[in-house]
């Protein structure tokens, strides 16, 4: 399974946006992550901003919807844009069919846990979803501390992807760095989103080649 590098532009400077964007054309996705301080107590980019991303990334863009009610708003982003759309199942009154909603509008698409959210309880429904995304932090703010307890719940997560055939990717968000991303790959996690490591670093591309190679030499698949 490939190891892709999702850089998340919350942590970029917006007075550039599209310089920004060009110091992270070699990553695999671009992350944005929408908040609505309802979901989760920040409120951070929106629809204008993921049209400007739509306009200049050179990679897919990777929708996080961190709101409440994507059941409403999750079909817009695929329209404005996005190559993957990842919803909350905290927040989604029907997660099937949204996913199946969004699948018919040519996107891939995410399912995303808080930190205290189990996987098991999704185990049945894992073949409608392209990727589960693992919160390593709680969700609502960039440059938080890794949470190496969720290290059993990335595991589990490839267990039972595994068990039911599927290829589905597990994305980590949260703390990701050049300390952490190793110990994700190993758990079975193959994308990883990575913040503040990527756009403070001196060198944003080299910064995310150094992350690719980690977590390729550490991969579990």
């Amino acid at each position: 399974m490939s190891i892709l590098i999702s850089p998340s532009v919350l942590n970029c400077d917006f007075g550039h946006f599209a310089a920004e964007l060009d110091k992270i054309k070699d990553a695999d996705w671009v992350h944005v992550d929408i908040m609505d301080n309802h979901f989760v107590p920040n409120l951070a980019l929106g629809m204008p901003v993921f049209e400007a991303a739509a306009k200049y990334a050179a990679s897919p863009l990777d929708a996080h919807l961190m709101i409440e009610d994507p059941d409403t708003w999750a079909p817009s982003y695929a329209e404005a844009g996005a190559a993957s759309v990842t919803f909350h199942v905290e927040a989604a009154k029907a997660p099937i069919r949204l996913a199946r909603e969004l699948h018919a509008k040519g996107v891939r698409v995410g399912l995303g846990l808080r930190p205290a959210t189990d996987i098991t309880a999704y185990a049945d429904i894992l073949g409608e979803f392209d990727q589960i995304l693992v919160m390593t932090v709680e969700p609502g703010f960039g440059g938080q501390k890794f949470l190496s307890s969720m290290l059993p719940k990335i595991r589990r997560t490839r267990k039972l992807i595994e068990a039911a055939g599927l290829e589905t990717w597990i994305q980590v968000d949260g703390g990701i760095s050049q300390a952490t991303i190793a110990s994700a790959a190993e758990a079975g996690a193959n994308n990883f989103v990575a913040g503040s490591a990527v756009f403070k670093a001196a060198d944003a591309a080299a910064e995310i080649g150094a992350l690719r190679s980690l977590a390729t030499e550490h991969s579990a698949h």
